[in-house]
């Protein structure tokens, strides 16, 4: 039997039935509904809205519901939502009583609570994940310090730059990221139980109680918003984006990387596949997909944005679209988390060839032009003759590393034999001591710094 039916005289149309049936998906949240529940039905009884026996009776009831789905006793299905199994299953278990359930509540104020609960849930969630991510990322540029690469720009070869400053990098962004699901998780945390369909309620309940008993940290303050407000899902859909954007990021690197092009990664056997024609293949499908993954959750955020962009107050059906982005971007990136994670620890980096790539294009031309600045030239002067250099050197096949110093010379008097030190990705490398920097001391500092911050949120 529908919720709502008394006011009815013909049964909804098949077509609009499934039309409207939202407990396919909706049927997530039955922990969160029936938590819920049992916490405002112990409000009601606190409040005398309800017997101490029917407020019991109540709570044992949903104890038991919940038990029999955990178990499987009991099979979600038969009603047109998750709000409506749960009361008919409990009203068909304890009679009458069951129906006092819903006083000083409307299925608007249920259903925002339920999702703020489920959010809540899964907000924690990712943010342990996020935080065994960054712990990877730091132990593995534990172990990289001297591992010299090129960094890029324009995707070309910039400067030498080491595998630990890359991923120390990547720790940053996505300690961000778990910093902005915990700012999120604030304003996810507020009760909109207790506002009723729109208008809150006559009875004399006790918010605050409720609240407190469900871990809240407060409570709506208006009833309009608090059914009608989405804005905490948009927040965490454009988190679950960015962290979808860094993962992404990363994973675009590591699939050219592993190509021969770079020959930079092996990828490791348990997260690759092969070809059904092609023999020879070793595919970065694992990258691929969290590449292609985060389109499906920049999706949910458009999704829910036009979802609620054209509402008015309070609530609207078109609220109903708004769980199965949620479900699914908190689905997402909890997963692709965990594979990352895991599949991050596996692979193995060609340091020998990611060496030889470091000093590639000429990438320590910024040292030529500083080590004659450092020597009183003016930067923009020392600019043009390092550019005359690397000119030269492309018109003869020559590079900074192999160039005489006779022919440095004929640029400028003041090269001296460290110049072909100051040429080597070594030294390009150890001598970016200053904050945020490469040098292997100055990246330890990093990866101190980032653990440091872990154990603080």
């Amino acid at each position: 039997m529908k919720l709502w039916s008394g006011r009815f005289s013909a049964e909804l149309n098949d077509i609009a039935e499934l039309f409207n049936d939202s407990l396919p998906f909706d049927k997530a949240m039955y922990r969160q509904d029936i938590a819920g529940s049992v916490a405002h039905c112990k409000m009601l009884g606190k409040c005398k809205i309800i017997t101490a026996s029917e407020a019991n009776a109540i709570v044992k009831g949903l104890e038991v519901i919940l038990s029999d789905v955990e178990s499987g006793k009991l099979n979600i299905d038969g009603a047109e939502d998750i709000h409506s199994f749960v009361e008919n299953a409990l009203v068909s278990r304890i009679g009458d009583v069951g129906k006092k359930l819903h006083t000083a509540r409307s299925r608007n104020d249920q259903v925002a609570t339920d999702i703020r609960l489920y959010l809540r849930d899964g907000i924690d969630e990712t943010v342990k994940l996020l935080k065994a991510l960054v712990t990877a990322l730091c132990r593995r540029a534990e172990s990289e310090l001297d591992t010299y690469m090129p960094a890029y720009t324009h995707m070309q070869k910039a400067q030498p730059t080491t595998l630990a400053h890359y991923f120390s990098a990547y720790a940053n962004m996505f300690l961000r990221d778990a910093e902005r699901l915990i700012d999120c998780r604030k304003r996810v945390n507020i009760l909109p139980l207790g506002s009723g369909a729109c208008a809150s309620t006559t009875f004399p309940i006790d918010r605050e109680y409720t609240a407190k008993l469900l871990g809240f940290d407060g409570v709506c303050d208006n009833s309009l918003d608090g059914v009608s407000d989405r804005d905490f899902a948009v927040e965490y859909l454009s988190a679950a984006a960015l962290v979808m954007t860094h993962l992404s990021r990363i994973n675009e690197e590591f699939i050219y990387w592993s190509g021969e092009e770079f020959g930079f990664i092996k990828l490791p056997d348990e997260f690759s596949t092969g070809s059904s024609i092609m023999p020879q293949k070793k595919n970065p499908d694992v990258s691929e997909l969290l590449r292609g993954k985060s389109g499906r959750v920049f999706g949910e955020l458009i999704a829910m944005l036009t979802v609620i962009k054209g509402l008015p107050l309070a609530y609207n059906k078109d609220m109903q679209e708004d769980k199965e982005p949620l479900f699914d971007a908190d689905k997402t990136v909890r997963l692709a988390l965990t594979v990352f994670t895991a599949m991050l620890e596996k692979l193995e980096f060609d340091r020998d060839a990611m060496k030889r790539a470091s000093v590639g294009g000429f990438s320590c031309a910024t040292e030529i032009a500083d080590y004659l600045a450092a020597r009183g030239v003016p930067f923009r002067t020392a600019h043009e003759i390092t550019g005359n250099i690397v000119k030269s050197c492309i018109a003869n096949g020559k590079n900074l590393q192999t160039l005489s110093l006779d022919e440095y010379k004929s640029f400028s008097p003041l090269f001296e034999q460290d110049i072909h030190t100051a040429v080597t990705a070594e030294s390009a490398v150890s001598r970016r001591t200053v904050k945020g920097g490469c040098a292997p001391q100055e990246v330890k500092r990093q990866i101190s710094t980032l653990l440091s911050k872990l154990e603080s949120i």
